[in-house]
Order: structure tokens, then C-alpha cells, then sequence
């Protein structure tokens, strides 16, 4: 299966960040992506001046952005997993990612578990938190989990994927620059795959205030392909099954856990 992970700078002009949406699926597909990724805040970049009007702007633009990756996905034959702010008549907005299939119908759903509250930063001052565990989709018979951003640092909700036989883990990220933290997400998007064995998609944005490097690493760790810091672009890269049969025959971490046991600190 050929997928494409999207690299782009998101704004608060919500037609420019459609547009872009819509050419890098038009692109994807005319290479041969079945499944395209992209970044969190795909949608709506939430910076100072959005915060405030957020839950007046997302009446608007949340219903135009499902209808747009309803579109693009029937026109181009393709799933899509995209992130933006959706509202929450109970509260603050949810961080969500949607999926949506070749016919254009959802397929799941999530919103964000873990908000950014770190390094000085509290994306929980506008945000609603999830509560349920990320979803799991089909792709042409691989199963694909569906995470968000600082989801990554956590590795027990992508333990709970492996339970539940992910072949394919997929990030959207608006990874925050600064001092280290480039090392951080080059650390721990590996860590991920290794650990679980698993393909691993991250899709981040890129400008001044993110570190972009989006990426296809293959369940031994190995980054097949990547873009760099600085540039918006397309991320191309054949998801090889036996691939993932080989590793998993090398490394059966995941077979040679001892979960009998209680691992828990008395």
C-alpha cells in the first residue's frame, strides 16, 4: 500500500489552508497514495488572534472541512486522515482527527487525549480533552491507528493499538520547536515503531514555530523516506507487508511479553 504523508504550513486564512489541502491530495493520488496523511491544525492554524473567536469560527469552517475530505476522497479515490478544531457546544473545542474513505463516508473519529500542556505551553486553556482511546481503520486490509501530536510521548496508548493488531500507527503533529525538541521527535517517533513493531506515518507542519520533519519509519526503526524542517511537500512511501511479517519473525517483542505479570509499583 502506497501512502502519503503531507507535509504543510497551516494559517489562519482557512481557503488558502482548503487549497493546499485539496493539491496535496490530487497530487498523493496521482502518485499512487491509497492513504494520505496530514498535520494536526490542517484545518486552522489556533494562534493568538483565532483563540478568542474560536468557537464563532469553527461553526463555519469545521462543517466545510468535513465536506471538503468527504470530496476529495471520492474524487480521488483515496482515505485521508486529516486534523482540525471541531466545536463542542458542551465546552472548549476538541482537537480532532477525522477519516474518511474512498467513498467519501467517515470512518472514525478522534479527539485529542493528550493536550499540549508542557514546556510552558497549555493547550488545554482551548482545548476539550478526549476520552476515548484513538481509533483503528482499514486501508486496503492494513489496520492503521490514528494518534495526535503529544500523543507520542505517551507509549501506553500506542501499546493499546498493538493489543488491538495496528500494523500501521498514523501521527498528526504540529510539533513545537525549541531547544531539544527536534531530538525529541526523532527519538520518539523511532521509539514508537520499534516498540510495537509497527509501520509509523508522522505528519507535522512546518514554519517558524515548528520543527516539520515528517516521516515513513518502518517497524525496525529504519526512516524509509522524510522531508525536511523547512519546506511544505509529499512524503511517498510503499507500506511492504512482509516487510512487517520479517520484522515482527526478528523481533517478536511483542510475543515475548510477560503480561501475566504485574509490572505496577507497590
Amino acid at each position: 500500500m502506497r501512502v502519503a504523508v503531507v507535509q504543510t504550513s497551516p494559517g489562519i486564512d482557512v481557503d488558502v489552508n482548503f487549497s493546499t489541502i485539496r493539491r496535496y491530495t490530487e497530487e498523493a493520488a496521482s502518485r499512487g497514495a491509497r492513504l494520505v496523511v496530514f498535520p494536526e491544525e490542517a484545518a486552522l492554524l489556533a494562534d493568538d488572534e483565532i483563540k478568542p473567536r474560536m468557537t464563532e469560527i469553527l461553526r463555519d469552517v469545521w462543517p466545510r472541512f468535513e465536506a471538503l475530505l468527504a470530496q476529495l476522497a471520492r474524487d480521488h479515490g483515496v482515505t485521508i486522515i486529516a486534523a482540525g478544531y471541531e466545536p463542542n457546544e458542551a465546552g472548549r473545542p476538541y482537537n480532532t482527527i477525522v477519516a474518511v474513505d474512498p467513498e467519501g463516508a467517515e470512518i472514525a473519529r478522534y479527539h485529542k487525549m493528550h493536550t499540549y500542556d508542557a514546556f510552558a505551553y497549555q493547550e488545554s486553556a482551548y482545548v476539550t480533552r478526549g476520552s476515548e482511546l484513538p481509533p483503528i481503520i482499514d486501508v486496503d486490509g492494513v489496520r492503521v491507528g490514528i494518534a495526535n501530536c503529544y500523543d507520542v510521548r505517551f507509549p501506553e496508548l500506542f501499546r493499546s493499538m498493538a493489543d488491538r493488531g495496528v500494523d500501521v500507527i498514523s501521527l498528526s503533529a504540529a510539533w513545537v520547536s525549541g531547544k531539544g525538541k527536534e531530538e525529541h521527535w526523532e527519538v520518539l517517533t523511532k521509539a514508537r515503531a520499534i516498540e510495537n513493531v509497527s509501520w509509523f506515518l508522522a505528519s507535522g507542519t512546518v514554519g517558524a514555530d515548528s520543527v516539520g520533519l515528517s516521516r515513513v519509519i518502518d517497524p525496525l526503526g529504519v526512516v524509509v523516506a522524510a522531508a525536511d524542517a523547512h519546506a511544505e511537500g509529499l512524503v511517498i512511501a510503499d507500506i511492504d507487508e512482509e516487510r512487517t511479517r520479517s520484522a515482527r519473525r526478528m523481533l517478536p517483542a511483542l510475543e515475548n511479553r510477560r503480561i501475566e505479570l504485574d509490572y505496577s509499583i507497590r
